[in-house]
């Protein structure tokens, strides 16, 4: 702890001159938002900006690279961004299923369970797409102690239209897209402490201090994400992000919704960043006003508590935020129906009787009073084939076939390693208002060699989720239609079609067991001397 203070104390005086010249910018943001469920949004926002950055050019690979000195940026990671040319880089690893309906859109959109990789690429003769691709998933599997080396061609697709770029295009190269992702992937703090040492105060100081493990993956939700965009005009901008939503009402003895920084990360802020240009903790009050906040503030704008953290001594020593509500014994949960917080609700199942063939249901319900026209995009892995043939879209059990347009459909097809590419299907879908929208179509399991099956074959293979995306995006502030973010559905459990890996076990067994027997009964016959004992009376 002493080290840690002395390491702090010299970033006050030598880190922001190295900031300054080196041109980068460091920033953090924490909102907490409490949801009407009870529970608790906290979303932290690292980000910092080199400036004048631009991208590594992939025509120039062969070349060497010029050096790269970083006083904030992680090294670690701007090696890897520099190796294999990257533009723009989206990883994402969460556990738990996000609640549309109850919590509405995250703040940031890349909410799908397990691991969610995607990067844009320039195209190069030096190297090709694909093989930089292979080099940076085992570089970030390494990095952040995740299985991303398992995000290979069986798992790797080009949904350009639902993962645009972010930032700006480059101009010296035409540019691709790759994408995969792996729901089984757990997260843990094997994956939280390296994201950690990205941050240029650790979690020794600043809105980093407050990530206690123990709190943040006992969360009803958490998700960790590494963003990185190329803005033309501004430079490379890194933004680490961590989401978790809490329950005090199942960790509070008295069933109350109130909660404080210390009680959800058992932790407090007793230092800020050195080198942050700004530290900050948004709260977003809620409608009601029977509620109290502390440290009280003189004024709060537009729904919003804001504390600058930039400076420590206005605030009390340790820094806790706490909200409660006196007035309430226990909370009590809104009654049924609980109107939904996004304009789209999303189910998706996957039923059949059988082993082999199955049927794929999509439920999509439009809550907005207006139509909504929303992209539809289905990243299925050769384990099952899609039936286009039967496909069906129907409202209130009508066949309404006008209602779905732009249909692509790729199907999976042989790789040069043997395995087969997921296959991709897109499509356009308009949704009446105050309507659902159910979507149909018949699958086939596929019958896997008995190699290929996991340890843990009767549980069943996770089927990533879908995405449905806007097709239009607002350029103002004002309300559209279309500005929502991506909806990921819930991942689904599909059985394949297994062979009883219990008759080896059992032909082994009996083998051993008659083994035992015959070569028991003919060593003692060949060994044992058989003499005639006389007994005295």
């Amino acid at each position: 702890m002493r080290r840690a203070s002395v390491w702090i104390g010299l970033a006050y005086l030598f880190a922001p001159s190295l900031a300054l010249s080196q041109g980068e910018n460091y920033k953090e943001d924490l909102r907490v938002q409490p949801l009407r469920d009870g529970r608790v949004s906290t979303t932290f926002s690292f980000v910092t900006v080199l400036e004048g950055a631009v991208p590594r050019n992939p025509t120039a690979l062969e070349q060497p690279d010029e050096s790269q000195h970083y006083a904030l940026f992680p090294l670690t990671l701007g090696q890897i961004l520099r190796e294999y040319a990257i533009t723009e880089l989206h990883l994402t690893l969460n556990a738990g299923k996000w609640n549309y309906d109850n919590w509405g859109h995250p703040n940031e959109a890349g909410v799908s369970t397990g691991a969610e990789l995607w990067a844009w690429m320039g195209a190069s003769e030096a190297t090709t797409v694909d093989e930089r691709w292979s080099g940076l998933r085992n570089a970030l599997s390494g990095l952040f102690c995740a299985s991303l080396g398992s995000l290979d061609s069986r798992r790797t697709t080009s949904p350009m239209v639902a993962f645009p770029l972010s930032g700006s295009t480059p101009p010296f190269a035409l540019h691709e897209l790759r994408h995969a992702s792996l729901p089984s992937e757990n997260v843990c703090t094997e994956n939280l402490t390296p994201f950690l040492k990205l941050l240029p105060c650790k979690s020794h100081a600043g809105l980093a201090a407050l990530l206690n493990p123990q709190k943040v993956f006992d969360a009803d939700w958490h998700g960790m994400g590494i963003h990185v965009i190329w803005k033309e005009g501004t430079g490379v901008e890194l933004k680490l992000t961590l989401q978790a939503v809490f329950n005090p009402v199942r960790t509070s003895a008295g069933k109350r919704r109130d909660w404080s920084l210390q009680s959800l990360f058992d932790r407090s802020i007793e230092r800020s960043c050195p080198v942050a240009s700004s530290s900050s903790v948004t709260v977003i009050l809620p409608e009601e006003e029977n509620y109290q906040i502390t440290p009280q503030l003189p004024a709060h704008v537009d729904g919003l508590a804001v504390y600058d953290l930039s400076s420590l001594s206005n605030f009390t020593i340790p820094f806790n935020i706490a909200m409660f509500w006196p007035s309430e014994h226990s909370f009590q949960y809104p009654p049924p129906p609980l109107l939904p917080l996004t304009r789209l609700s999303v189910k998706r199942t996957i039923h059949g009787t059988t082993q082999t063939r199955g049927v794929l249901s999509v439920s999509v319900t439009n809550n907005s009073p207006e139509e909504i026209s929303a992209g539809y995009l289905e990243m299925m892995p050769a384990l099952l084939t899609l039936w286009m043939h039967t496909l069906k879209v129907e409202i209130n059990s009508r066949i309404r076939c006008d209602l779905i347009s732009g249909l692509n459909y790729h199907p999976p097809s042989p790789q040069p390693n043997g395995r087969l590419s997921p296959s991709t299907l897109q499509a356009v879908l308009t949704i009446p208002p105050k309507s659902t929208l159910k979507i149909s179509m018949e699958v086939n399991k596929a019958f896997l060699k008995y190699t290929e099956h996991p340890p843990d074959a009767m549980r069943g293979w996770d089927l990533p989720g879908a995405v449905f995306f806007p097709l239009l995006r607002s350029t103002n502030n004002t309300s559209s239609s279309y500005d929502w973010e991506r909806i990921y559905t819930p991942t689904l459990l599909v059985d394949l079609p297994t062979p009883d890996f219990s008759m080896p076990y059992n032909v082994i067994i009996l083998s051993c067991t008659l083994v035992t027997l015959i070569f028991g009964s003919i060593f003692n016959l060949l060994t044992r001397k058989w003499v005639v004992v006389e007994i005295l009376e």
